[in-house]
């Protein structure tokens, strides 16, 4: 049966049921233990990835060190790095900022998404996630190895920013071949190392 004869009953059905079928096949997300810190001030930024916040009230500040979840980007000394930190800087630095956080890292960095309000409404919500806004404007790679820490929407959101930032050729991948931080990290290392 050619598919310009089915009437659109047909074809709803028919894609309700591929929809679900899917839905049911795919692989279910780990349930993720999360814990927030609200209304902290964004104080320093190290790099691309990680920055520095002062959580709590006046007085009793802790501050603590964020590694952005999701992403990675290029170290300070690769190609892209600085532009990776500036990015971060501008997208985050000074600004309050809600950390919904999942995980410490071997630095015993808090792993967290790290959201603000957007600067065209700085003093409304705080819907920016800056991990993603880095991977839009392409300054940084989606992090597949700790994609099983996403939900199934972040997930999705996440390939898709980093799919259109290379498409457009935005930012690092304006570069005909970029160098993921992973492989640029073990090269280095083994340079250090003699191999």
């Amino acid at each position: 049966m050619k598919l310009k004869y089915l009437s659109p009953s047909v074809l709803t059905l028919s894609c309700l049921l591929l929809s679900a079928s899917a839905i049911a096949a795919a692989p279910k997300a780990k349930a993720l233990r999360t814990y927030t810190f609200e209304d902290c001030l964004v104080v320093g930024i190290s790099d691309g990835d990680t920055l520095k916040a002062r959580c709590g009230k006046p007085g009793v500040y802790e501050k603590i060190t964020v590694r952005l979840s999701g992403i990675d980007t290029p170290e300070r000394k690769q190609a892209y790095g600085s532009r990776a930190r500036k990015a971060l800087s501008d997208f985050t630095f000074g600004r309050q900022a809600d950390l919904v956080c999942n995980a410490h890292d071997q630095y015993q960095r808090h792993v967290c998404k790290v959201m603000v309000a957007p600067l065209s409404a700085a003093d409304g919500p705080k819907t920016l996630d800056a991990g993603l806004a880095l991977l839009t404007v392409g300054m940084a790679w989606w992090y597949k190895a700790y994609a099983h820490e996403q939900g199934p929407q972040e997930r999705g959101q996440y390939e898709f920013a980093e799919f259109e930032a290379k498409s457009k050729r935005a930012g690092l991948w304006a570069d005909p071949h970029p160098v993921p931080p992973w492989e640029w990290r073990r090269n280095e290392k083994a340079q250090r190392h003699g191999g």
